[in-house]
């Protein structure tokens, strides 16, 4: 079993910048590619990032691109998003997802986070 633990969402204005971060737990780390999800209210959830486990490769959806980065600490079995130049459109729930094997813009990953909330206001 793999616990993912997110933090570092919160309020903040258009423009403006957060890191969240996915703490995992549990299982070796070793061999998992993790990505970044999101739900708004009354929308399906969608991807928003992945990273494979030595880092090497990344996708992000089309919305992000230019403006998130996702990176990853394996020492530290950690994961994070960096956004910048939010937009109030990024208003949404971010989960942490964790699969074994290569990343995947699809939502089928192995384990997950509850969520962190992340608000942009205008």
């Amino acid at each position: 079993q793999v616990q993912l633990v997110e933090s570092g969402g919160g309020l903040v204005q258009a423009g403006g910048s957060l890191r969240l971060s996915c703490a995992a737990s549990g299982r070796t780390f070793s061999g998992f590619s993790m990505g970044w999800f999101r739900q708004a209210p009354e929308k399906e959830r969608e991807f928003v990032a992945t990273i494979s486990w030595s880092g090497g490769t990344r996708y992000y959806t089309d919305s992000v691109k230019g403006r998130f980065i996702i990176s990853r600490d394996n020492d530290k079995n950690t994961v994070y998003l960096q956004m910048n130049s939010l937009k109030p459109e990024d208003t949404a729930v971010y989960y942490c997802a964790a699969r074994l094997g290569r990343p995947s813009t699809t939502d089928n990953y192995d384990y997950w986070g509850l969520g962190t909330q992340v608000t942009v206001s205008s």
